[in-house]
Order: C-alpha cells, then sequence, then structure tokens
C-alpha cells in the first residue's frame, strides 16, 4: 500500500513583493527539502547576511588583499613596510579593517624577504 503524502500550508509575510519564478523556486523548495535542511541554510544565510549588514563580515576580503599586493616587487614591498603608518591610514580610508590591514602587512613581508 502506498501512502499519500501530507502537504502543510505555509504562510508567509515578505517585504517586497515576489515574484512569480521565486515563488515556484520556493515551492520546489519546500516539496523536495526536508524542512530541517530548509531551515538549515536559512540560519546559516541570516547569521551571514546580519555580519555583512553590521559591518563584521568583509566579502571578498582575499580579493582585497591580492589587489593590494599584486605585482608589487620585493622593494615596493620594503617600502611600504618602512612607511607603515601612512599605508594603515591610506588603508583606513579606503575603507579596509584593521585585520584585512594585518593581513596585507603578512603578504607584503613574505614579498620583501623574497
Amino acid at each position: 500500500m502506498v501512502q499519500k503524502a501530507e502537504y502543510a500550508t505555509i504562510q508567509m509575510n515578505v517585504r517586497e513583493r515576489i515574484k512569480e519564478k521565486e515563488l515556484r523556486e520556493l515551492q520546489d523548495y519546500f516539496a523536495s527539502m526536508p524542512i530541517e535542511e530548509i531551515l538549515l541554510g536559512l540560519r546559516f544565510e541570516y547569521k551571514r547576511w546580519m555580519a555583512k549588514k553590521g559591518g563584521f563580515l568583509m566579502v571578498g576580503r582575499k580579493s582585497k588583499i591580492k589587489r593590494e599586493v599584486h605585482l608589487l616587487t620585493a622593494e615596493q614591498a620594503r617600502w611600504r613596510l618602512k612607511n607603515w603608518k601612512m599605508m594603515i591610514k591610506s588603508y583606513r580610508e579606503r575603507g579596509y579593517s584593521y585585520p584585512t590591514i594585518s593581513r596585507i602587512k603578512k603578504v607584503l613581508r613574505g614579498i620583501a624577504k623574497s
């Protein structure tokens, strides 16, 4: 004997208009995935969104570091390290966080040694 699947109805309030395509996609997710998995993904994304909104998460930090040190010569890296206070000011004006600046300095030290 085959059991018939039971479905529940979910009603949500959303802040913005939802497109028909997005609604179908949500319906597909809810129909095919276990609720625990959907909630797990939503919790993760909610925490990430809150961190990004609060300024704690700098999305793309690695690319910022690579952009700053790309194609630097050892001499240029040594100059930046010698004038580090000036570089910190410049990085802060561009909105870089202190952890990102610290990572840039770490890479500069490696370039300067080579």
